[in-house]
């Protein structure tokens, strides 16, 4: 399975015709990827942001997507500009797959973005690669089951799915572990979206589903 990530920035004062430009198009869009294959879309705004995320069978890409895709991203200009285009090629900057659940009824998502304050993409790389080793290669059974980050330019995003039913409270040694990483991350990057509010006491903008589609399973979008 490969995963897809692509990400955008409005323009200021075009959320609007933004949402407009998406529900226009997005016949289109789905119809281009149940061409592709392509499960678990889902598109994410926060603030000015928006993220994107879909999986699709490992082999080859259809010779129609890059045209394709290049067609329906040109059909926001004037409204957003382009971070990381669909089939460029975000780079994967961590990952803890764990056990992927098909069934998605109880699964609840965090999204997230934050822009690195300089030129920090390897260190931050090294910093995940260090929870990965920590690791030591084992399958992480929940309550995340499907979690990736990825790096365009300076910006961060992540996307996670996490089962509802193996949620529990932190102990006080996991809370203080969670304080002392998020602390230290705050060294090399700025949150754009209110994960982290609760330790800083800033305000950052709320992570909103804009819309999602499975395979050969139309949903309209949503918040239009």
């Amino acid at each position: 399975m490969k995963r897809n990530t692509f990400a955008m920035k409005i323009d200021a004062g075009k959320t609007g015709e933004f949402r407009l430009m998406l529900g226009k198009n997005w016949r289109e869009i789905t119809s281009l990827l149940d061409r592709m294959s392509a499960d678990n879309f889902s598109l994410w705004q926060m603030g000015e942001l928006v993220f994107g995320y879909c999986e699709t069978p490992d082999g080859p890409e259809m010779p129609e997507f890059s045209s394709s895709c290049g067609r329906i991203a040109d059909e926001f200009t004037g409204c957003a500009e382009w971070i990381a285009r669909p089939g460029n090629g975000m780079r994967l900057m961590y990952h803890d797959f764990g056990v992927i659940r098909k069934n998605k009824e109880l699964i609840r998502h965090r999204v997230f973005a934050t822009r690195l304050k300089g030129e920090f993409q390897e260190e931050y790389k090294r910093r995940h690669d260090g929870l990965i080793q920590a690791r030591g290669g084992k399958t992480d059974p929940g309550p995340d089951s499907n979690f990736s980050i990825w790096n365009a330019g300076r910006y961060i995003f992540g996307y996670d799915e996490i089962d509802v039913t193996m949620e529990r409270e932190q102990t006080e040694e996991e809370h203080a572990q969670t304080v002392r990483w998020e602390t230290g991350m705050l060294s090399i990057m700025d949150w754009i979206t209110d994960d982290v509010d609760w330790l800083t006491g800033e305000r950052h903008p709320h992570v909103i589903k804009l819309a999602s589609h499975s395979l050969n399973c139309i949903q309209p979008a949503k918040d239009l």
